[in-house]
């Protein structure tokens, strides 16, 4: 198996990042490529060291690969319906095979205590010549390992962390880890796990086609069981499931915890520099992902949130809140570059852990007391307890919301009157006047609608650039924002007043012209424009094209020819996910996958807007 520039492939040629399917068990995930192999695979965590890391490094990062010998091999990679477990399929000259990866789960339990991926490969027609290679690369390829063969099986051995290889298939080891060669015929098939520890041997583990085909049959249940709780029926009905059931495996089940992405440092530009590490939770983008499950009926997974949320409010009794955390509820680690991995594509540096923990970014409260409301609202209703520490929050947010901070998208060239920043205190402090009103819970009401007021007014006189005839990025400004394309989804404008048509028409213009739509696919800023000190361009921001279509759906009761535009945006934008449904962070100028993936807000943003719009179309119909 030879590597490309992005993961491990077996032609030679990089496996790009839109080239994956991604399975998990709402403790980690892993990326398998469409050619079988594992590039991406941290344990026993999300943020945990990665094992398999040859997205970020084909050479050094670490893959399991598995897949047939012979050249001129074709493949196919799709989900099993309505599940998380993933098909590889194999056709070659000399039959046909099929590769089923999955981190087994209980029925309709959930988690299982016994961890493990395991990848079952079959022969459906013919026979095959199949190679496998597991090569662990432990803590970002930092640490050396030990391999050692035992009865059915192998051990790898770090410092920090052991697993075990089991399979009845012999294994020959080598200087990074261990291979296979073997040969199946039809109805044949073999089976791998990779389990924690480092046992003396796999004779009670190793798993034969009848124990693995239980194990998939009990986890194609418990995905099934879990997706039948969606009451979504509308358009695009298996897009909208295909991205629920993404989001779900991006939950961190232990704590209720959401992270904004699997994945750390793909980048944003291809071969520069704006490469972060998303494994952490992030306020904003978790709450939003409340909002995308209770609008189609997930109320455990917004319950979940809610009470780790309650968690954390309680242990910051004093000054703000950290807009991130670790999906444990701790610190985010410090930020790190590590200097020994090449980057995918040679996107450099690769980081880990992540300094924007510690910027200011005041649109956090309003995204949080949205989803606390809504949560009350159709989930389950808060505690008075949790009450006082809300409470708190808005009262520090009607202190300090004019002070300016790193914003949304958050920028590394210094603090500004984001309009964003501003919108979102105006929704925090909303949303806490409502939630009072409707539970009679004590607050300084007087006062929060006089803040509330003053915001608003501040936005629209100094938000609004009567030249451009737009919403602009922060006050005084030239430059857009596609953020502010929220303004009619969060109430604080009507979709239909003239200021906010007037936006939406100058951000539909292409960049050629002033605007931020490249055929309905939309960048959130202009790089050009923005001083967010950042060197590199980037593509287009795959949340920020479903919130245009949104914002125009809403648009459409004024102005119906917007209605039919945002449904051929959305069906256009549909055609940009990959094989098995999934979105990046972003869109190149090619077309490719760039930054983080899956990213949870793209799939959230994805079925808000399926949902608005398939309401909207259904009352014209």
């Amino acid at each position: 198996m030879a590597t490309g520039s992005g993961g491990a492939s077996v032609t030679g040629q990089p496996v790009a990042i839109e080239d994956h399917g991604i399975i998990g068990d709402l403790r980690t995930v892993a990326l398998v490529g469409h050619e079988g192999t594992i590039d991406w695979f941290c344990f026993p965590h999300f943020d945990s060291p990665s094992v398999f890391a040859a997205l970020l490094d084909r050479e050094r990062g670490g893959h399991w690969g598995i897949a047939p010998e012979p050249d001129g091999v074709m493949q196919r990679q799709f989900y099993w319906p309505e599940t998380n477990v993933l098909v590889t399929r194999f056709y070659t000259p000399d039959g046909v095979g099929e590769l089923v990866d999955f981190m087994p789960m209980s029925g309709r339990k959930g988690m299982k205590e016994e961890r493990e991926i395991l990848r079952r490969v079959r022969v459906v027609r013919g026979q095959m010549v199949f190679r496998m290679e597991c090569f662990p690369a432990f803590n970002y390829a930092r640490d050396t390992h030990e391999t050692k063969l035992i009865h059915s099986g192998a051990t790898f051995s770090s410092e920090t962390l052991r697993l075990t290889l089991s399979s009845s298939v012999k294994l020959k080891k080598t200087e990074r880890g261990v291979t296979a060669s073997f040969t199946l015929h039809e109805n044949q098939s073999a089976v791998f796990s990779l389990h924690p520890g480092a046992r003396t041997s796999c004779e009670a583990v190793v798993h034969n086609h009848e124990s693995s085909e239980d194990l998939f049959r009990e986890t194609v249940e418990y995905w099934r069981h879990w997706l039948s709780g969606c009451q979504y029926t509308g358009r695009w009905r298996e897009t909208v499931q295909r991205s629920a059931l993404a989001l779900k495996l991006m939950t961190f089940a232990p704590t209720g915890a959401i992270v904004a992405a699997p994945t750390c440092s793909l980048p944003e530009s291809p071969g520069g520099t704006r490469n972060w590490d998303y494994r952490f939770c992030w306020l904003r983008d978790a709450a939003f992902t409340v909002y995308a499950f209770l609008r189609i009926g997930f109320k455990q997974e917004a319950a979940a949130f809610m009470r780790w949320v309650e968690a954390r409010c309680a242990e910051y009794d004093d000054g703000p809140l950290p807009l991130m955390f670790g999906i444990d509820g701790e610190r985010v680690p410090e930020e790190q570059e590590l200097l020994h991995l090449s980057g995918y594509g040679g996107a450099r540096p690769v980081r880990i852990g992540n300094a924007a923990a510690d910027q200011l970014q005041l649109d956090i409260y309003g995204e949080l007391m949205d989803s606390v409301y809504l949560s009350n609202k159709y989930a389950a209703p808060i505690s008075y307890d949790f009450w006082r520490h809300l409470r708190r929050l808005v009262d520090w947010v009607c202190d300090n919301w004019a002070l300016p901070d790193e914003g949304i998208w958050e920028v590394r060239g210094g603090r500004r009157q984001f309009v964003y920043s501003k919108l979102m205190c105006w929704v925090a402090v909303d949303r806490a006047i409502r939630l009072a009103d409707k539970r009679s819970f004590p607050a300084d009401r007087a006062r929060w609608h006089k803040v509330r007021d003053t915001i608003f007014e501040d936005i629209m006189d100094k938000g609004w650039n009567p030249e451009r005839g737009a919403f602009v990025q922060y006050y005084g400004g030239h430059a857009l924002d596609a953020a502010n394309l929220l303004m009619p989804l969060v109430f604080f404008l009507s979709p239909v007043d003239p200021r906010m048509l007037q936006t939406l028409d100058v951000m539909r213009k292409p960049p050629s012209q002033g605007g931020l739509a490249s055929d309905g696919l939309v960048f959130r800023y202009d790089v050009e424009a923005t001083l967010d000190g950042i060197a590199g361009s980037e593509g287009t921001f795959n949340l920020c094209s479903f919130w245009l279509v949104e914002a125009m759906t809403r648009a459409s009761v004024a102005r119906p020819d917007l209605l039919e535009e945002a449904r051929l945006i959305f069906e256009r934008m549909l055609g940009y996910a990959n094989h098995v449904g999934l979105y990046a962070e972003q869109t190149g100028m090619s077309g490719e996958a760039l930054g983080n993936f899956p990213q949870a807000l793209t799939h959230l943003a994805l079925i808000s807007s399926a949902y608005n719009l398939d309401r909207t179309l259904g009352r014209r119909d």
